[in-house]
């Protein structure tokens, strides 16, 4: 035995102390406190209630506050936290009103942002320089400009952020996508992707504001408009706010279900650190779709409903592959349960997208979804909506970030209302 450690031992023996594992000392299932991920929910509405529950399933995370510009929800979903903390620690939530005072807290590692998109670059630039790891939902960025500020905000304070775009982390998209990417179904020849229309212009009616709410802040650094339900229903109506389908506060469903679907174009194409290089509305004006975006290797994808609603379809020279959150259908039909061989390339294996993130706070490693993966992805969802905005062809070096047009140019950014800047990091 090596000498300092027979001392040691010998030592404890003699007064008669015994070391033993300190989840021995806290019984099963004791994890302690220093092990834990103190979380802070950013957004407390229904897509916040969900991924609480997903989020909760790490045996290492707790919750210990929350913010929100709606009391109401606020307080339901504190409600609602206390009772999933039981089944680990009892620990009671803090609730804030104001995002910036849940990031002054000492007890808060890391946080999940489930705001409305138009907030998403001002909390997590803000999150970062506090010193917190990051969740951020999808889509990462409202605009171009915004997702790449983010990337630089998370690089200079070494924070680990999942991009909410969790197919990455299911069997069907990433078997798609490692058949694609290992040439089973030849070169692609195309690709087609059903996932809705683009943005339009809010054009709701106001309504009266409702008491718990702030709507002032709700807005927050947008250009303001007045209080519409739609945009952010009540705590009692509990639907599915579409503030998502309008300018300057979404994207439409280019945004929304793109972010999911363009991501897994990304992924298969070998892309995530790149981009198309040419955008192409359609020559008759459509608010639907038939735009179409092409690679520099000569890929060429196609927004349009093929027949299946959120999914892709993969063409290629020896078959092909269509893909969604139900199915996964193959030509020939045996390459849907492949078995890839040893030399095959093989792409970041997840099964769960939020023990994913979790391990990669513990190792400090970036995870699936990394900030710069969906910094790619929004950039393509953002530009798509661009050229269908502009009705021109468009073209874009994912090198530089800038378009050969000085319109789509002007619209990589946009104006910050107040004293709200997302830049000073």
């Amino acid at each position: 035995m090596e000498r300092r450690k027979f001392i040691q031992q010998t030592a404890l023996s003699a007064i008669g102390l015994t070391v033993v594992p300190r989840h021995v000392l806290g019984g099963k299932g004791f994890l302690a406190p220093s092990d834990r991920i103190n979380l802070g929910y950013i957004g407390t509405g229904k897509q916040s209630r969900g991924l609480m529950q997903y989020i909760n399933g790490p045996k290492e995370t707790i919750i210990q506050a929350a913010s929100d510009v709606d009391a109401r929800k606020r307080d339901y979903f504190i409600q609602l936290a206390g009772k999933l903390n039981e089944k680990k620690v009892a620990t009671a939530v803090k609730g804030y009103k104001h995002y910036r005072e849940l990031l002054e807290s000492k007890d808060i590692d890391a946080v999940v942002i489930a705001t409305p998109d138009h907030w998403h670059a001002q909390v997590a630039v803000d999150a970062a320089k506090a010193g917190k790891d990051i969740y951020c939902e999808k889509p990462l960025s409202l605009t171009i400009a915004e997702g790449r500020a983010m990337v630089d905000a998370t690089r200079k304070y070494k924070r680990v952020f999942q991009t909410g775009s969790m197919q990455r982390s299911s069997y069907n998209f990433r078997q798609a996508a490692e058949l694609v990417i290992n040439g089973y179904i030849g070169r692609i020849k195309e690709v087609n992707v059903s996932i809705g229309e683009p943005v339009r212009q809010c054009d709701l009616p106001t309504e009266p504001v409702p008491a718990d709410l702030d709507w002032d802040l709700w807005v927050g650094p947008s250009l303001f408009r007045g209080y519409n339900a739609i945009l952010a229903p009540p705590l009692e109506a509990d639907g599915w706010a579409w503030w998502r389908g309008y300018k300057d506060f979404g994207g439409g469903y280019v945004t929304d279900w793109g972010a999911h679907m363009f991501d897994i174009v990304q992924w298969a194409l070998g892309m995530d650190h790149s981009g198309p290089v040419q955008f192409m509305p359609p020559k008759v004006p459509s608010a639907k779709e038939g735009l179409s975006f092409i690679y520099a290797n000569g890929v060429v994808v196609n927004h349009k409903n093929w027949g299946e609603g959120n999914a892709i379809q993969f063409i290629g020279e020896k078959g092909k592959v269509e893909v969604s959150r139900g199915f996964l259908r193959t030509n020939p039909e045996n390459l849907a349960k492949l078995q890839f061989k040893p030399g095959d390339k093989r792409l970041y294996y997840s099964d769960n997208h939020y023990q994913d993130w979790v391990s990669a706070i513990q190792k400090r490693t970036r995870p699936i979804c990394d900030v710069e993966i969906g910094h790619r992805t929004a950039t393509v969802c953002n530009a798509v909506n661009i050229a269908y905005q502009l009705q021109k062809d468009i073209r874009w070096n994912p090198v530089t970030e800038h378009f050969d047009n000085e319109y789509a140019n002007a619209m990589v950014d946009r104006p910050y209302r107040g004293s709200w800047d997302y830049r000073r990091f």
